[in-house]
C-alpha cells in the first residue's frame, strides 16, 4: 500500500486474491495485483550491490524468504546501508540501517519494482509487426547464440569443400594416400560438430518459439478481456477467433522463415568473398541470376497479395459457421436444422475450395519462371566454368571448378530463398491486419486500472442522459431522469425496445459513451474505477453463463479465494442449497459445458448465488425469472427480499407479478420516463402501467405489497 501511494494510486483491496492454503502472497500474484491497480511492476532478483546502485527515490518492496516484506526507503552509501522500513510500521517510524550481511541472512534478491505506468505503455501500443519484432528482439541472447551457431555451420559446410578440392588437386595427383585419410578424418570430426551444433540451434529456435508463444497467448488474452463488451456483441465469436489465431502464422514467420533466411543471408556475407577470389565472372553470374528471382517474385507480390486477403476472409466466414454452429447446437438439433446448417457449411467450403484453386495457380507462375534461374546457379554454373576453364588464359583446376559449384550452390540457396521472402511478407502482413482488426480497438484498460475507489452505498440518479446505440435511428435513453436512494428496491418495466436494459448496460459501464450524468452516491460513475464499479454490482441476465467445473467452482467464480463456508451461505440466501443437496456429489457435482445436468431454475439460483458471493452493494437482475417455471420463480422471488436486505437492487422483468414487492418501480416508454413510483400508486395514476397489469392479471391487486422506503425524486420532460 505505501508503495503504491508513492505513485498516486490506492491499491483496491477487494481485488486481491489471496489462496486460503497460502501464508504469504507469491510474487505473481503480488504483480498482477499491482498492474490491475494501474501500475507498472516486475518481480526481479537483485543484489545487495545492485540495490545501493539504484538512484531512484521511489521505495522498493523486499520480499523476505520468511514471507514478510520490507521497504527501502534509502540509502546509506558511506557506510555500505540500505535503510529499511517495516511496511506495517507508522508511516513517521523512522527507517533502520541494514548491513549486507544481515540482510542476506533474510533475503534472497527477490526484489518487487514498482512505478506508475506510463501512457505509451506496452499494454496500450498498437499490435503490428513493431510489437512482435520488440518480443522477439527481447530474446536477443538466444538471437545471438543462433547467429554464432549458424556461422559456425558455415564455416564447417566449407571445410569439407576445401578438402575436397584438395582431395582432387593433391591426393588424386600425387596419389597421397595419408593425405586422403586425414581428409576424411577431418571431414568426419567436422561432421560431428556440424551435428551437434545443428541439434543445438534447432533446440534454441523451438525454445524461442515456445517463449514468443507464451508471451503471445499472454498479451492476447489480456487485450481480449479489455475490449469493451459492445465490440464482441457486433462480432460473431468464429472470426473473431479466426482471426485473432493469424498471429501464429506471423510468429511463425519471424521466427521460422524470416529469423533462418536473414541468418543463411548474413552467412553468404562469409562466402561471397570466397567465392569472388576463386572466380569473379562465375560470382556476378550467380548475384544476376538470384537479381532476377526477385523482379519475377515482386511482379506476382500483388495480385498474391489480393489473393490472400480473399482467402483469409473465406477461411474466417468458414470457421464462423463451425463456431455458431456447435455452439448453439441445442437449437440446430431441436429445429432439425442440420442440413440447413450444411448447406451454408458446404457453400463456404466450396467458394474456400474455389479461391485456393485460384491461389494455386496463381502462385504457379512465379515458382515457374523463377526455375531457369534456380537451376542455373547449380547446373549452369558449372558449364559456364567448364567454358571458362577451356578458354581463359588462367583456368580454375577441377577442384576449384566443383569447389565453387559446391560453395555457389550455398549461396544461391539463401538468396532464393530471399527473394521468396517478399511473398512470405506479404502474407504476415495481410495474417496481422486480420489481428490488427481485432485486437487495435479501443481498450477498457484505462479505466479498469484508473478513477476513483470509493465506498459505495448503492443510492443511483441519472441526470438528463441520452444515449443512442451505434447504428440506431433513435436513442434508446432520451434524456431520462430520475433518483433512488441506497437500499431501494427498484423495478424497470416497459415495453420492449424502451430502454430497461439500456439502463442496466450505463450502471455497469458497458456503455459509456451516453450525455448527460449517471451518478452512484453523487460520484459521476465515468470518474468511478471500471473494475471497482462492476466489483460492486451483482448481475444476473436472463441467460447465464455457466463454467465448465465443480457447483462450488462456479459460485466462487468471483472470489476464488474464499472457502466452501462462503459457498454454501451464498447458495443458502438465493435459495439454491436445497437442490444442491440432492445433486449425485453436492457442491463438487460437475457442469458440463451447457450445464445440461441442470434445468433452468437451477441455473438461475446458482447464477444468483454466484453474483451473491461478492456481498454487492448493489444489484441488478435483468430478466432474471423471465425464462423460469412458475415454481422456479416463485422460488427466487420468495428469496427476493431477504437478497435486498442492505442493498440497492434494480429488477428488469416483464412480470408485473415479480415487482409488487419493490420499492418503487420505474415505467419507460420509447426510451422515457413515464412515471416513478410504488405499485398501488402507479396502478391508480399511470395509464401505462395500469395497461401492463391489467394485461397480465384479470384482477388488478390495487393493495399491492409495499414497504416503507425514501421519498423519490423524479424529474424528466414532457
Amino acid at each position: 500500500m505505501t508503495v503504491a501511494r508513492y505513485h498516486g494510486v490506492d491499491l483496491d483491496l477487494s481485488g486481491f486474491k489471496l489462496d486460503v492454503t497460502e501464508s504469504a502472497p507469491a510474487p505473481p500474484v503480488l504483480v498482477d495485483w499491482f498492474r490491475r491497480s494501474g501500475l507498472w511492476a516486475r518481480c526481479v532478483r537483485l543484489s545487495f550491490r545492485q540495490m545501493m546502485k539504484i538512484e531512484s527515490q521511489a521505495p522498493v518492496l523486499l520480499l523476505l524468504t520468511d514471507g514478510g516484506a520490507a521497504l527501502v526507503v534509502g540509502r546509506s552509501r558511506e557506510h555500505g546501508m540500505l535503510l529499511l522500513r517495516d511496511p506495517y510500521a507508522p508511516a513517521g517510524a523512522a527507517p533502520v540501517p541494514v548491513a549486507e550481511l544481515s540482510l542476506k541472512q533474510v533475503w534472497d534478491g527477490t526484489t518487487l519494482l514498482v512505478r506508475a505506468s506510463r501512457e505509451d505503455s506496452e499494454d496500450e501500443k498498437p499490435f503490428d509487426l513493431a510489437t512482435l519484432t520488440r518480443l522477439v528482439w527481447g530474446e536477443k541472447s538466444i538471437m545471438r547464440d543462433v547467429a554464432i551457431g549458424s556461422a559456425t555451420i558455415t564455416i564447417l559446410g566449407v571445410l569439407p569443400v576445401l578438402m575436397i578440392m584438395t582431395t582432387l588437386n593433391t591426393v588424386v595427383t600425387y596419389r597421397s594416400m595419408n593425405t586422403l585419410t586425414l581428409i576424411v578424418v577431418i571431414i568426419l570430426i567436422a561432421l560431428v560438430f556440424e551435428m551437434l551444433i545443428t541439434w543445438s540451434r534447432r533446440m534454441m529456435l523451438v525454445i524461442l518459439a515456445n517463449r514468443l508463444d507464451t508471451r503471445l497467448n499472454l498479451a492476447i488474452f489480456d487485450r481480449l478481456m479489455t475490449l469493451p463488451l459492445d465490440f464482441f456483441e457486433r462480432n460473431q465469436a468464429g472470426e473473431l477467433s479466426y482471426k485473432v489465431g493469424q498471429i501464429y502464422k506471423v510468429r511463425e514467420f519471424l521466427t521460422g522463415r524470416l529469423m533462418t533466411t536473414f541468418i543463411d543471408v548474413a552467412m553468404v556475407a562469409l562466402l561471397l568473398p570466397v567465392l569472388f577470389y576463386m572466380e569473379a565472372v562465375l560470382a556476378w553470374t550467380v548475384l544476376a541470376a538470384a537479381g532476377c528471382i526477385v523482379l519475377v517474385i515482386a511482379a506476382f507480390l500483388k495480385p498474391l497479395a489480393n489473393m490472400t486477403a480473399k482467402l483469409v476472409q473465406a477461411e474466417s466466414d468458414k470457421g464462423s459457421i463451425l463456431v455458431e454452429s456447435i455452439y448453439g447446437i441445442r437449437t440446430v438439433k431441436s429445429l432439425c436444422l442440420e442440413s440447413t446448417r450444411a448447406a451454408e457449411w458446404d457453400q463456404r467450403v466450396a467458394k474456400l475450395g474455389e479461391l485456393n484453386l485460384k491461389m494455386g495457380k496463381l502462385s504457379n507462375w512465379p515458382m515457374v519462371l523463377v526455375m531457369p534461374f534456380e537451376r542455373y546457379t547449380v547446373a549452369g554454373v558449372l558449364a559456364l566454368g567448364a567454358y571458362i576453364a577451356l578458354t581463359s588464359d588462367n583456368p580454375l583446376s577441377l577442384g576449384g571448378l566443383i569447389g565453387f559449384m559446391m560453395l555457389g550452390g550455398r549461396v544461391a540457396g539463401p538468396l532464393v530463398n530471399l527473394a521468396k521472402l517478399l511473398q512470405d511478407v506479404q502474407e504476415a502482413r495481410e495474417a496481422l491486419s486480420q489481428v490488427g482488426w481485432v485486437l487495435n480497438r479501443e481498450t477498457e484498460r484505462r479505466a479498469l486500472t484508473h478513477g476513483l475507489r470509493p465506498r459505495l452505498e448503492g443510492a443511483i440518479s441519472f441526470e438528463d442522459v441520452t444515449f443512442k446505440y451505434e447504428g440506431a435511428k433513435t436513442p434508446a435513453l432520451d434524456r431520462i431522469s430520475f433518483a433512488i436512494e441506497s437500499g431501494t428496491m427498484l423495478g424497470l418495466v416497459g415495453r420492449s425496445g424502451s430502454g430497461k436494459s439500456t439502463i442496466t448496460r450505463l450502471l455497469m459501464g458497458i456503455n459509456r459513451d451516453y450525455s448527460g450524468a449517471v451518478k452512484i452516491d453523487g460520484t459521476d460513475l465515468r470518474e468511478i474505477n471500471l473494475r471497482h464499479l462492476r466489483q460492486s454490482f451483482g448481475v444476473v441476465l436472463q441467460e447465464n453463463f455457466l463454467f465448465r467445473g465443480t457447483v462450488k467452482d462456479n459460485i466462487l467464480a468471483g472470489r476464488p479465494g474464499l472457502s466452501f463456508e462462503d459457498a454454501v451461505r451464498a447458495a443458502r440466501l438465493a435459495g439454491a442449497e436445497e437442490f444442491i443437496e440432492r445433486l449425485p456429489k453436492g457442491y463438487e457435482t460437475w457442469i458440463q459445458e451447457g450445464s445440461p445436468n441442470l434445468s433452468g431454475g437451477q441455473r438461475q439460483r446458482l447464477a444468483i448465488a454466484r453474483a451473491l458471493i461478492v456481498d454487492p452493494r448493489l444489484m441488478i437482475l435483468d430478466e432474471a425469472t423471465s425464462s423460469l417455471d412458475p415454481e422456479s420463480e416463485a422460488v427466487i422471488n420468495a428469496n427476493l427480499q431477504r437478497m435486498a436486505l442492505g442493498r440497492t437492487m434494480v429488477i428488469v422483468s416483464h412480470r408485473l407479478s415479480s415487482l409488487v414487492d419493490c420499492d418503487l418501480t420505474l415505467v419507460l416508454d420509447r426510451g422515457k420516463v413515464v412515471d416513478l413510483g410504488p405499485h398501488r400508486d402507479l396502478v391508480e395514476r399511470c395509464a401505462v402501467y395500469r395497461r401492463l397489469w391489467l394485461q397480465q392479471t384479470s384482477q388488478p391487486d390495487v393493495q399491492g405489497r409495499t414497504h416503507a422506503a425514501p421519498a423519490p425524486k423524479l424529474a424528466h420532460r414532457g
